[in-house]
C-alpha cells in the first residue's frame, strides 16, 4: 500500500490564472490515484488524478462548482511505461476550449468536460497562498499515488504546451523527456525529481519540497531508461 507523498506550502502570492504541470508518472497499480492535490477547505481545491476507472481526471473546484475540470475518454492502464502529463489552466485565454487543457504523451486528450471554466470564479485554487500542493496524496482521503514519478515542473503565470517538455522521436515515432526544457517558472514555481528522488528544488526559486509521509526511494528506472514491469492484468498462469 503507497502511503508516501511530497509537500510544499507557498509563501507569497501568486498568478492563479495561468499555470503549467508537468510530471511524468509510471503506475505500480489501479484504482485512484492521486498525482497532485490543494485543498483549502472542503469546497475549494484542486487534483489531478487516476479516477477509479482508470481514466484521467483534473478538477478545480470552488464552492462546489467546477471552476475547470477535464475527464479523459481514455482508460490508463498501462504499468510498463511512463505517461507524461500536462495540464494547463488559463482562465484568460479568448478561446473558452482552451482554458483548460491536457496532454498525454504529447498528445491533447479527448473526453467531456474539456476546458469547462465557470467565469465567476477567479483564477485557481491550485498553489494558493498558505495552502500545500501535495504530490501523490490527497488531504482527507486514502488516494496515494502507487508507482513512479519523475521531473515534476510547475510554470505559474505560463501557459506551456507539451512540446516544451517532451518530443517525438524522429526515428522510433515515441514521445520522449525533454530533461532540461526552457521555461520560465515564476515566483512560486518548482522543478522537483530531476535526478532520482531529490525534492530540492531545480528552477531558480529554491521552493524544496519535504517527504509528507513514507519512505521516498530511489529507482534506475526513470523516462530515459524505462525497464521491464510485470503486468497485473495479465492473471494467466501456466501449468507445467
Amino acid at each position: 500500500m503507497a502511503s508516501t507523498y511530497l509537500t510544499y506550502t507557498p509563501s507569497g502570492s501568486t498568478n492563479q490564472n495561468k499555470w503549467t504541470f508537468s510530471a511524468w508518472v509510471k503506475r505500480s497499480s489501479f484504482g485512484e490515484q492521486i498525482i497532485t492535490s490543494v485543498l483549502e477547505d472542503s469546497t475549494f481545491n484542486t487534483e489531478l488524478k487516476f479516477d477509479g476507472d482508470n481514466t484521467l481526471v483534473f478538477k478545480d473546484t470552488r464552492s462546489g462548482n467546477a471552476n475547470g475540470e477535464i475527464v479523459t475518454t481514455a482508460q490508463y492502464r498501462d504499468v510498463g511505461g511512463w505517461y507524461h502529463i500536462v495540464v494547463v489552466f488559463d482562465k484568460d485565454n479568448s478561446t473558452s476550449a482552451d482554458k483548460t487543457q491536457m496532454y498525454v504523451n504529447g498528445e491533447r486528450v479527448a473526453g467531456s468536460n474539456l476546458g469547462t471554466y465557470t467565469a465567476a470564479y477567479s483564477g485557481s485554487t491550485y498553489g494558493t497562498t498558505s495552502h500545500p500542493i501535495l504530490v501523490g496524496f490527497r488531504t482527507g482521503g486514502s488516494a496515494y499515488f502507487d508507482g513512479l514519478m519523475s521531473h515534476i515542473h510547475y510554470c505559474v503565470g505560463y501557459a506551456y504546451d507539451a512540446s516544451y517538455f517532451g518530443f517525438t522521436d524522429a526515428t522510433t515515432g515515441e514521445w520522449q523527456i525533454n530533461t532540461s526544457p526552457s521555461v520560465t517558472y515564476g515566483t512560486n514555481g518548482f522543478f522537483i525529481l530531476k535526478d532520482g528522488n531529490s525534492v530540492t528544488d531545480a528552477s531558480p526559486n529554491s521552493n524544496n519540497f519535504t517527504v509528507g509521509g513514507g519512505t521516498l526511494t530511489k529507482t534506475e528506472d526513470n523516462p530515459s531508461n524505462v525497464f521491464a514491469t510485470l503486468n497485473p492484468l495479465d492473471k494467466y498462469y501456466g501449468h507445467i
